[in-house]
């Protein structure tokens, strides 16, 4: 294993494929050594041939390693069987072959850097996420927010004038590790049986730091899929804190999708068709109807969703403007684990707007929705991996967090950034109705300021991986890789 690099994401898609693209930059950028990616038996699967294919490259699933693999765990406990199985793979290791390099750990996976460090293996931590919240989230531990009342807001030192707390930003506290009141989707597994203190449980309570400062306090640096161009303020912000390398080393979007700026991207080239009621060739053809940047695209993610109450609210409010904005409303057949087939479909709507919407039951192309000339503006959660790919494409956001980092991703877009717009004001406390949604969706498709710094931070990204992100890979590579290697 001498000179190895070992990577282990969370056992979740949206983990998953950052650490995929992580492995295929790290071999396009110099790391001439093997690449073994540790994962669970439920998502080893959906690693691509082309990437399984490479002579440097190595998918293991760690459950083999465990006799007999456990079944019927409860959720929370997937983090001790995972660490139990990159034990068991480590303890049965050739000796003679060498001590790997490091092994770069999902930050959700912190607890297992207990077990590289009992083989004298250092760990990198990697935030699939962004710098934002981890930055905001210290921040506002720091100005002591306890004594906050409605309606004040507090300037955050070390961060750009835009990010302030504000007092509806503590509230979300109690959105954070479970959706709002009747979402649409569930909390993170750990959260539910309440086994392990979670890294991302901001903001703070009063007189507590943030969670990650501790968690990634044995790691020897920290790498983060983000950019110079998206969060350089907060990249600082987060070196002088802790005093490590921090590297900005994404968005890590797959290959496919930065060639693909002036053609429609084929989402079916790396990852397996999922069930829909619409095929891309179909989704396509409907979209080449449309007006340029008229589109209002919906997509909630596949484990959360608005309120119960909400849902009918965006329908009227997609129907009322359909006439002047068509648009794609992606409804996932379940909204979050546990949830049951079916739980909301706006029957009827299709027919109702008369060719001027679609509405998708299940799995959608997003990336090649979001590469469409006539796709305007995205409704999102800002789940991390939706947010970098709308601003890749230059797609204005109306943002309507669930959960977690959501609540920062969505207040770095509309108040740093500045490419969208909260999607209701006192959001997440008031309830979202008919014409926050309408108001915010005229607002991404019609603003000549928000459209033209979406269109100023696309092209930023034109070239594929921005070069401040190679710089970092390759020092990355520099100092934690070819140095311990030789």
């Amino acid at each position: 294993m001498s000179g190895e690099i070992l990577v282990v994401p969370k056992n979740a898609q949206g983990h998953l494929f950052p650490c995929m693209e992580l492995c295929k930059q790290l071999l396009r950028h110099g790391a001439v050594c093997k690449i073994t990616l540790l994962v669970d038996s439920d998502v080893a699967s959906s690693v691509p041939s082309s990437l399984a294919e490479s002579p440097l490259f190595k998918v293991m699933d760690l459950s083999a390693s465990l006799s007999p693999k456990p079944q019927g765990s409860p959720p929370g406990r997937q983090y001790d069987v995972l660490a139990r199985g990159i034990e068991a793979v480590l303890a049965n290791s050739d000796p003679e072959s060498g001590r790997p390099s490091c092994a770069i750990v999902d930050h959700i996976m912190h607890r297992s850097q207990a077990v590289f460090a009992k083989f004298g293996i250092p760990t990198v931590t990697f935030i699939t996420s962004g710098a934002c919240w981890a930055a905001v989230q210290h921040a506002a531990w720091a100005v002591r927010p306890g004594d906050m009342r409605p309606g004040e807001v507090r300037h955050l030192p070390g961060l750009p004038d835009g990010m302030v707390l504000s007092y509806s930003d503590l509230q979300q506290r109690r959105h954070w590790m479970t959706p709002r009141r009747g979402s649409g989707g569930e909390p993170p597994e750990a959260a539910k049986v309440g086994s392990r203190p979670q890294m991302m449980m901001g903001p703070p309570l009063p007189g507590q730091p943030a969670p990650w400062v501790e968690e990634v306090k044995n790691s020897a640096a920290i790498l983060i899929n983000t950019s110079d161009a998206l969060e350089r303020p907060f990249i600082d912000y987060m070196v002088d804190l802790i005093g490590k390398p921090i590297w900005g080393i994404g968005p890590l979007l797959p290959e496919q999708y930065w060639r693909s700026s002036e053609s429609l991207f084929r989402e079916r080239e790396i990852r397996p068709k999922r069930e829909s009621n619409y095929t891309d060739d179909e989704i396509i053809a409907w979209l080449d109807k449309q007006p340029p940047r008229s589109v209002i695209f919906v997509s909630f993610g596949s484990e959360v969703g608005p309120s119960a109450e909400e849902y009918p609210e965006l329908a009227m409010a997609l129907e009322e403007l359909a006439q002047s904005f068509p648009f794609i409303w992606v409804i996932q057949r379940k909204s979050g684990p546990g949830q049951p087939e079916g739980a909301y479909f706006p029957h009827g709507l299709e027919g109702r707007v008369s060719q001027r919407g679609l509405v998708v039951h299940g799995w959608a192309p997003q990336l090649l929705i979001m590469s469409h000339p006539s796709t305007g503006g995205f409704v999102s959660h800002c789940g991390w991996n939706s947010t970098v790919e709308a601003i890749v494409r230059g797609v204005p956001i109306l943002a309507w967090p669930i959960r977690g980092d959501q609540y920062y991703n969505a207040k770095l877009v509309a108040s740093y950034l500045r490419v969208g717009e909260m999607v209701a004001e006192g959001y997440p406390e008031a309830r979202v109705e008919k014409r926050d949604i309408g108001k915010g969706i005229q607002k991404v498709l019609c603003d000549e300021e928000i459209r033209r710094r979406s269109m100023e931070l696309k092209v930023k990204f034109e070239g594929g991986l921005p070069e401040s992100s190679i710089t970092s890979l390759e020092a990355f590579i520099r100092e934690l890789i070819l140095k311990k290697s030789s």
